[in-house]
């Protein structure tokens, strides 16, 4: 197994469509990474957030970036459900965000995400930064679009069990769902920590689609 570290990502640009979904997606990977990464720069965007979920999205983002030496957190109010229909308006907004920042890793949606709006970000975010690092994060939910994942970050039980404690207090909005509960999250890492033989028992993964080694 090919072992890379991740311990030169100074300027991280997380994307996610919803409010919660970098928690969700790489959320105790962003929290090891703030703790050991000495200068860590983290630029947080969510691209719907309305009404309370945009409180929600503020206040978990301050909280996953505590330990981060700098954030920019950006909350956009892009109409959930309709990111197809509104490609050309957030497509404008990545080539603003492009001149902005240049990232040394960008955490993103899976390109086979079921969900129409977790698609269109992972598509735009290879069409708009064409030679960065990109690793593409999962997120577990009733279409049954989970996939074999081939990057693993083995974490320690502290940030997972953050990650998950965070998660379910700050998100009361998404409390009733059905799919939205500790053990599922927990559940997913142990999970993935089986696959990829972590010492410390968990991990999140992430999917890589290029990857240049010299």
């Amino acid at each position: 197994m090919l072992q890379i570290g991740l311990k030169h990502a100074r300027t991280v640009l997380c994307l996610g469509a919803h409010s919660d979904d970098i928690e969700i997606g790489c959320g105790a990977t962003i929290l090891k990474l703030a703790k050991e990464n000495p200068g860590f720069t983290v630029w947080w965007v969510v691209f719907t957030a309305a009404g309370k979920r945009q409180a929600e999205a503020k206040a978990s983002a301050r909280e996953f970036l505590r330990d981060a030496t700098k954030a920019k957190i950006i909350i956009q109010r892009f109409r959930n459900g309709f990111f197809p229909f509104e490609g050309g308006r957030i497509k404008d907004f990545f080539e603003e965000l492009k001149d902005r920042v240049n990232p040394d890793l960008i955490f993103t949606h899976y390109r086979e995400d079921r969900h129409q709006d977790h698609r269109v970000v992972s598509d735009l975010t290879w069409n708009t930064f064409r030679n960065h690092f990109i690793l593409e994060y999962e997120i577990p939910k009733y279409d049954g679009d989970m996939g074999q994942p081939n990057v693993f970050v083995p974490l320690e039980a502290g940030p997972c069990w953050k990650k998950v404690e965070n998660i379910g207090r700050f998100f009361q909005t998404q409390a009733d769902k059905h799919w939205f509960t500790e053990d599922i999250f927990l559940g997913l890492m142990r999970l993935r920590g089986m696959e990829c033989a972590s010492r410390t028992k968990y991990a999140e993964a992430f999917y890589t689609r290029k990857l240049v080694i010299g």
